[in-house]
């Protein structure tokens, strides 16, 4: 429809709590953005690629951390509580399993102003790691006093004599640990690992950018990390051994979520604290982006203080899943036309020429009751009256309870392959991660096999690439229980590469109702890939992935940004120099450098398709080098080895020849420092 102003008035309304949004937990909610160092950002769950007998859960907190950030450097807080916790029993509410890490902090040169100085170390940190394996009624000391690697300030605090005398590297290994109970252990610094045009974001739902120049607002910015790598055998829920039946075994389904607690009395004296009364829960994770695009800013303190356990039993809150309000912005006869970035996304508003799954409609609820649903997971008598709980609430059957139980492998919850037209019927059977006794977390199933990082069959988008498989690719669109790629993706757990932001994004447009059957809108009754469909598969935030490559092993993340790099200097993309190089080209990759640069570089388009161009400008004469290296590290170009007058060029990255993935172009002057790092992406 045609917006008056006052639906446009409405809409910006509206729009303004997006600011919130899309930023996975950096600084989400108002009370827990004045505590940076007890906030909660991001929670991973995943079957370690490369030991897949265990699982690795990684909690990060304390947002945005300038690398440059001194000399009072961001790290975790001592009087703070940092728990995972994992929930493996269906039969009850509750925890089975918690880790926590308490932090201590000395100064061992206190007469200097330097975080670092001739070996010794300032704000330094260390940790004891608890478990407890009774949902926190006892815990045991698995870990105690271990080091915690500095921040990353540079070269002459790390590296010199003058300093540690080690690699950042080195600090990192020295770090790693085993518990006592076997468990691996990292908790130190690292770069941030989410990735998201934030820019775009807060700029009232601009995704992707309508200048074509997408940015990753995390880039250069550094988090704290806990990441505890464990045997399967031990998070698996009691009394259960063995190998799992298949890869949908429900005997191995996990819920994990992350906390912060602080005692509930703080009192201040001259340059001193203290801490008295109870533990009060003042932070929480599970699922990325709940309370950033799901809870509206009225409700997101008080969403933080609830246990996913409260939650599940708090009916408040199940009506922003209902009906949420980012469906408002895929609605054209709503506010659609407000958020031009979303143009790609449309709900179902006639799946099937029968269901309406725009906000206040009803979704599946007419058929409540009925024969048609007898013996699903619609059916009062199955799951009782969870997933249609009422009139004028569409998505109580998609994203509630992908966010607060997990999918069953139970009717419909199948892949429309097999179905013959039916939705409700019987199909290919997908995803078994249904664990219904809490409220949002993660939930992993741990008998799903681990699709290789470095396979060609590898997506960001996890479930949704399976999906696509599961309907479409011969080799698994049949009724048979199988593993299909990427099936260990998000929202089956959450793996580090996972692009959650752009998979959530397509889930509010319905992209998991049109993998069960319910397609959209203009589906003729012959093939159900639509035009609408493939917009949805098609839509991209503009970053679709990290500013640095994961690492092959545990801890998998990638070093913390250095205060003396790149990152440590001028912001990427600001600047009007760097603006006149660009010259506003569209997807364009840029960034500037500190005065003394002789080189700048960026390219577009990014990401591209067969081919992407480096533009140069060098500031004084100088040898130029630019080679491209693969994720691994693996030199695959070699574009310019010559010298260079001052002045602008160009040079072309051809790679048709390569596989889609993340490349990065590396250029050098004629000291062979290495002056800047461009990230390429090839879809």
């Amino acid at each position: 429809m045609k917006l008056n102003i006052k639906n446009i008035l409405a809409a910006l309304m509206m729009l303004a709590t997006l600011g919130q949004a899309l930023a996975s937990s950096h600084r989400e909610a108002p009370l827990i953005a004045d505590d940076p160092l007890a906030d909660n950002v991001d929670v991973y769950a995943f079957r370690s690629p490369d030991k897949p007998n265990t699982v690795t859960l990684i909690a990060t907190y304390v947002p945005l951390q300038l690398p440059q950030g001194g000399p009072n450097y961001f790290s975790f807080g001592e009087n703070i509580r940092y728990e995972l916790h994992i929930d493996n029993d269906a039969s009850k509410p509750g925890d089975e399993i918690i880790y926590r890490v308490e932090f201590k902090m000395v100064n061992e040169d206190p007469s200097t102003f330097f975080n670092i100085r001739l070996g010794k170390r300032n704000l330094k940190m260390t940790y004891t790691l608890s478990r407890s394996d009774n949902g926190g009624q006892s815990f045991i000391t698995i870990l105690q006093n271990k080091v915690v690697p500095p921040t990353n300030i540079g070269q002459r605090s790390i590296n010199s004599p003058i300093g540690l005398g080690k690699t950042y590297q080195q600090l990192v290994n020295e770090a790693l640990a085993y518990a006592t109970t076997g468990e691996r252990v990292y908790v130190g610094p690292s770069d941030d690992p989410f990735f998201v045009d934030l820019g775009g974001a807060f700029d009232l739902g601009d995704l992707p950018r309508q200048s074509g120049n997408a940015r990753d607002g995390l880039a250069c910015k550094n988090v704290s990390t806990i990441a505890i790598q464990v045997p399967i055998a031990f998070l698996r829920k009691k009394g259960i051994g063995g190998a799992p039946k298949n890869v949908l075994d429900p005997n191995y389904v996990i819920g994990v979520w992350a906390s912060a607690s602080r005692r509930a009395v703080r009192t201040l004296g001259a340059g001193t604290e203290s801490y008295t009364g109870n533990w009060v829960q003042v932070s929480r994770l599970g699922m990325p982006l709940t309370n950033e695009v799901v809870i509206p800013v009225g409700f997101k303190d008080y969403w933080n203080s609830l246990t996913p356990y409260q939650e599940l039993n708090d009916n408040t809150l199940d009506a922003f899943f209902y009906n949420p309000e980012l469906a408002l912005y895929m609605d054209d006869d709503l506010f659609g036309a407000a958020v031009p970035g979303f143009s790609k996304l449309r709900i179902q508003r006639n799946s099937l020429g029968a269901f309406d799954f725009g906000n206040g409609k009803d979704g599946l609820f007419g058929l409540k009751g009925s024969a048609a649903v007898a013996g699903t997971a619609l059916d009062d008598a199955v799951f009782g009256a969870l997933l249609l709980p009422g009139p004028g609430k569409p998505r109580s059957v998609d994203l509630w309870p992908i966010f607060h139980t997990g999918v069953p492998n139970v009717r419909p919850y199948q892949l429309a392959t097999g179905k013959g037209g039916n939705p409700l019927a019987a199909g290919k059977p997908f995803i078994h991660n249904f664990l219904p006794n809490g409220g949002d977390m993660l939930r992993l199933n741990m008998a799903t096999t681990p699709t290789p990082r470095n396979s060609a069959q590898f997506s960001s988008l996890g479930i949704v690439d399976a999906a696509v498989r599961g309907l479409t690719d011969p080799q698994y669109n049949n009724t048979n229980i199988q593993w299909i790629p990427n099936m260990d993706g998000f929202p089956n757990g959450r793996r580090l590469e996972d692009d959650v932001t752009r998979i959530e994004l397509q889930a509010v447009s319905g992209v998991a109702l049109a993998a069960i059957g319910l397609w959209y809108d203009d589906f003729n009754g012959s093939n159900p890939v639509t035009a609408d469909l493939l917009d949805v598969l098609s839509y991209s935030t503009g970053v679709e992935a990290n500013d640095l490559p994961f690492k092959n092993s545990f801890p998998y993340v990638a070093l913390p940004h250095a205060g003396d790099g790149d990152c440590g200097g001028t912001v990427a993309g600001s600047g009007n120099r760097n603006q006149d190089l660009s010259g506003g080209i569209s997807g364009a990759n840029e960034t500037q450098l500190g005065e003394s640069t002789k080189i700048q570089a960026m390219s577009y388009p990014n990401p591209f398709t067969e081919s992407a161009n480096i533009r140069f400008l060098v500031e004084s004469p100088t040898d130029v080098r630019i080679d491209v290296f693969d994720r691994s590290g693996k030199l695959v170009q070699s574009l310019v080895n010559a010298p260079r007058d001052p002045g602008e060029y160009e040079v072309r990255f051809d790679a048709a020849t390569l596989p889609a993935g993340i490349y990065f172009a590396r250029i050098t002057n004629n000291q062979g420092k290495e002056t800047q790092v461009l990230k390429l992406v090839k879809q």
